[in-house]
């Protein structure tokens, strides 16, 4: 259940498991004074050693979050390994193991190469195997690359059919002029040409705070001017208004600074090409939030057409 703005996510002294709730970041991350919690491309700052990194590459979940490049190169890695394998078991059956020309004289590169039309089902006709132990060893290699142009299928799909919210922030967040009083205020827009519907906000604040002498991190969650939008087509600036009830109330930035403040992000929202829930995840230190300025107008009428310049995306102006 959602606690009131101001009011701290960990105050229940009847009970020490309630006291130390710290979102899943863990009682011994959230003591790191200088460590941050949230990075801005939703990344935690917490890396798991698995000592045998094989078992990472045969991953499913690992092989699916890895970049475009990254993917690519260890499938590239992969397939000349592969035949690289194959082509020292042809070599090592003799050199009558492999018949055919290719116009190359080395006899390695021949298994090599003809490993590469067998494990892609080639098959030029150039090269053929000779004996009962390179026959086995075609069979061997088209059952393994069949299964694996299979794998290297599904992942690609996956990735490429995976939805993902390509929610792009402001550089800063900003602390400005709102209603009278003064506001929390960071702006985002849809990346993608996709559209999201139903997208919700979430923003607690956490900061170090002296208890009984000794400094310890508490989260509040921050109460929005509105936290859920049903249509998201152009950019929206979310607000927190800084009133007496919210925890920023009276704050410098001199204070905010002091006590490694860190406001964490959770963006959820619905992708309506997938009709399935997407998330976003960032954060803003107390270094990334600019006081006494505004964002700048995005929207522009051109010929009857709100238009969006996002060069202005992250532009700022004097607030008066």
């Amino acid at each position: 259940m959602a606690l009131p703005s101001g009011q701290p996510l960990l105050p229940d002294q009847t009970s020490l498991e309630q006291q130390n709730r710290d979102l899943g970041f863990g009682s011994v991350m959230s003591r790191q004074r200088q460590l941050r919690l949230l990075n801005r491309d939703g990344s935690f700052n917490v890396f798991r050693q698995q000592p045998k990194w094989w078992r990472r590459l045969a991953s499913y979940h690992f092989l699916l979050n890895m970049t475009w490049p990254r993917f690519f190169a260890v499938v590239f890695a992969s397939f000349v390994a592969i035949n690289t394998v194959f082509a020292t078991a042809y070599y090592l059956c003799g050199p009558g193991a492999v018949q055919g020309d290719v116009g190359v004289p080395y006899a390695f590169l021949r298994c090599f190469f003809f490993s590469v039309d067998t494990f892609a089902t080639i098959g030029y006709g150039n090269l053929a195997p000779s004996g009962v132990v390179a026959h086995v060893l075609v069979s061997i290699e088209s059952l393994f690359g069949l299964m694996t142009f299979a794998i290297a299928t599904g992942l690609v799909f996956a990735k490429f059919a995976r939805p993902v919210a390509n929610i792009i922030y402001s550089k800063h967040a900003i602390i400005a002029p709102y209603r009278g009083i003064m506001g929390f205020e960071f702006r985002i827009i849809n990346g993608s040409h996709n559209q999201l519907i139903d997208v919700e906000a979430r923003v607690v604040l956490t900061r170090f705070e002296d208890n009984a002498g000794s400094p310890q991190r508490k989260y509040y969650q921050l109460t929005l001017e509105r936290d859920r939008v049903s249509f998201f087509p152009a950019a929206w600036t979310v607000v927190h208004p800084i009133d007496n009830a919210s925890p920023l109330y009276g704050w410098t930035h001199e204070e905010l600074a002091g006590s490694g403040a860190e406001f964490l992000i959770l963006l959820t929202a619905t992708d309506e090409t997938f009709s399935q829930t997407v998330q976003s995840r960032s954060s803003y230190t107390s270094e990334e939030v600019v006081w006494g300025v505004r964002f700048a107008s995005l929207f522009q009428d051109v010929d009857r057409v709100l238009t969006v310049d996002m060069q202005r995306f992250d532009a700022l102006e004097p607030a008066s």
